[in-house]
């Protein structure tokens, strides 16, 4: 296993989710996702990130979007912004805060490689959770950042109107993610890692 990054994990917002900084040695710094916090917390301990990754746009993943593009870092998502994807009208309703629009700068539909600088990626589009749910593989460390498709034995809910499926999130889960190395390290959206292996022996979503 070739570890050519270091990480950094934010957790924040109410819900309590996971930001990654990946510090590679070519001076590329590739944020994922962006919960509320994550903006001030980077400036805190003078981190600078060169791109972000947005794994979907739930409101919780995506608090802090607005105030990292206003300093000039580029955004890479699967689908263009909308206030759909955020759960803009639900937020409200649960009495979330508001998420300050922004643009997609990169779009990565259709897209199954991302390599930015020394970073090389492989993307799945996992629906089920989110429509727009993509996560990130970096063969190179065996590492998986899953956003809110695969956690600790457990899987991202699946029952948000227009947005969740159970039986596609597992279907996307078992081809697309159960199928990469047994010691690959998942890192989640919320909670703690896991591996791959793990989670085919005691995920109860997954038997």
């Amino acid at each position: 296993m070739n570890q050519d990054y270091t990480l950094d994990l934010y957790t924040g917002g109410l819900v309590e989710t996971n930001g990654y900084l990946l510090a590679f040695n070519d001076g590329t710094n590739i944020l994922i996702d962006a919960p509320e916090g994550v903006s001030s917390w980077l400036q805190k301990k003078n981190l600078h990130p060169t791109h972000l990754l947005l794994t979907h746009q739930h409101y919780d993943h995506v608090m802090d979007v607005a105030a990292l593009q206003a300093l000039g870092v580029p955004v890479y998502a699967h689908s263009p912004y909308s206030t759909f994807l955020t759960l803009e009208t639900m937020a409200r309703a649960w009495g979330m805060p508001q998420v300050s629009p922004y643009q997609i700068d990169h779009l990565l539909a259709e897209q199954s490689e991302l390599v930015i600088g020394e970073a090389h990626f492989a993307l799945a589009h996992v629906p089920g959770h989110s429509p727009d749910s993509v996560t990130f593989y970096h063969e190179s460390s065996s590492s998986l950042f899953s956003g809110d498709t695969l956690f600790q034995q457990s899987i991202g809910r699946a029952d948000i109107p227009g947005h969740g499926d159970p039986r596609l999130l597992i279907a996307g889960i078992r081809q697309k993610l159960l199928t990469l190395p047994a010691t690959t390290t998942v890192y989640p959206g919320h909670g703690a890692s896991t591996t791959i292996q793990s989670e085919m022996q005691r995920n109860p979503y997954l038997r």
